[in-house]
């Protein structure tokens, strides 16, 4: 079992200290909208890519870690890609003497990039890729990586991408249904309905909410997909209102807003019911909306990202995309396992450590499958944001 691990005192007088401080040993304790995806629920954005830049290098460590961004991506790729290099680029300046060298990739968006910007980071040395960002890149960056015995830490939102050596580091729906389903069940609700999209998101939470709401022994009396049309979804769900305990809504912030206005002109009395969502739910949209005054859902904890945003914003003159957070986690502990695991840093056995590591967003930890566990705050809504009634969890248990 992996032991404390200290990562750090970071430098130019912070007093925070870097990201990934621990990785949580086993004697002291037993990680696609909203804050889930920048791009909105509908997934991540393509589009043809414009000219790569130059390669460049940042630090001068031993150990060379690849860093695969789209920052010359079509629409508003780039500028979460330049927010997510420059949070890298921080966590190294704030880790005491890392002993890494930063070998940045632009993949300009697309799969075939992101192949070449592998290659290049792996044929000049790289232990570690930390990338790409979109789900359609991570399959064939793969191929090469699985090849060369290299494990890949990819920022996509999709499980689906996750697998054998590649490790997502990102905020995966499934960790919020899952933190909101146990923490409704541990508040006495017992009997639920559910209304998610037609789309990609929509399909995941459909999944992990029955799964989740069955396995805490639940009762599922009503569950309804809906597109542009939701017509005949509001009114199936408003007619089974009157036997639930909870009404979980998964969809961002103003199509969730549209939905309980929905409910409500169909008759449904929401005060009546618990309201249920996932970190989508973390939109300016949903707290102006007094419909879903009281509603909980998931989320980390947003002290994190707060403090973060502060030193960034000091650093760099504006503020950080939220998904500028992963990449920040993401250098920290490389940085950190580099410092204290020897050769087998960068192992399955050391990446999978069941008690898991401590980052910016709270704690989190890869599954052998590739996918993450977050240990994820419930937070109301209220009219000057969130609010948090539960506080995100000290450790992963037994």
């Amino acid at each position: 079992m992996v032991g404390s691990i200290k990562s750090g005192t970071p430098q130019s007088g912070a007093t925070r200290r870097a990201a990934v401080g621990l990785i949580l040993g086993a004697p002291l304790l037993g990680a696609c909208a909203g804050v889930n995806n920048p791009f909105g629920s509908g997934g991540e954005p393509q589009g043809a890519a414009g000219p790569q830049q130059q390669p460049l290098s940042v630090g001068t460590g031993q150990v060379k870690v690849g860093l695969i961004l789209p920052l010359s991506g079509a629409g508003n790729a780039g500028v979460v890609a330049q927010s997510m290099r420059n949070g890298a680029e921080m966590a190294l300046s704030e880790f005491q003497n890392p002993n890494l060298q930063l070998l940045i990739k632009d993949d300009g968006g697309t799969a075939q990039g992101a192949q070449q910007a592998v290659q290049q980071a792996l044929d000049e040395g790289a232990e570690v890729i930390l990338g790409p960002l979109f789900s359609s890149a991570v399959p064939a960056a793969a191929q090469l990586t699985r090849a060369r015995g290299i494990p890949m830490i990819a920022f996509s939102t999709d499980s689906s991408v996750a697998g054998r050596g590649v490790y997502l580091l990102s905020f995966l729906p499934e960790s919020d249904v899952t933190r909101i389903v146990d923490y409704a069940r541990g508040i006495g609700k017992r009997s639920f309905a559910a209304m998610v999209p037609q789309n990609a998101y929509g399909n995941v939470v459909e999944a992990a909410f029955k799964q989740e709401v069955a396995r805490k022994g639940g009762r599922l009396v009503v569950f309804e997909r809906y597109g542009t049309d939701r017509a005949m979804a509001v009114r199936n769900v408003a007619q089974a209102l009157g036997s639930v305990d909870a009404l979980f809504l998964a969809d961002d912030g103003d199509a969730v807003v549209a939905v309980a206005n929905a409910l409500t002109a169909a008759g449904a009395n929401l005060r009546r019911v618990q309201l249920l969502g996932t970190g989508l739910w973390d939109s300016p949209r949903v707290f102006a909306s007094a419909t879903m005054h009281g509603g909980l859902y998931a989320a980390p904890d947003p002290s994190g990202f707060r403090a973060f945003s502060g030193r960034y914003s000091a650093k760099y003159g504006q503020q950080p995309v939220r998904t500028a957070t992963l990449a920040y986690d993401a250098v920290a502990l490389v940085a950190a396992l580099a410092r204290t695991q020897g050769g087998q840093r960068f192992s399955a056995d050391v990446l999978t450590n069941p008690s898991g590591f401590a980052g910016i967003d709270g704690l989190f930890r890869f599954r052998p499958d590739g996918t993450n566990q977050r240990g994820l705050a419930v937070m109301r809504v209220a009219a000057g944001g969130g609010q948090p009634v539960a506080g995100s969890p000290k450790s992963f248990g037994a």
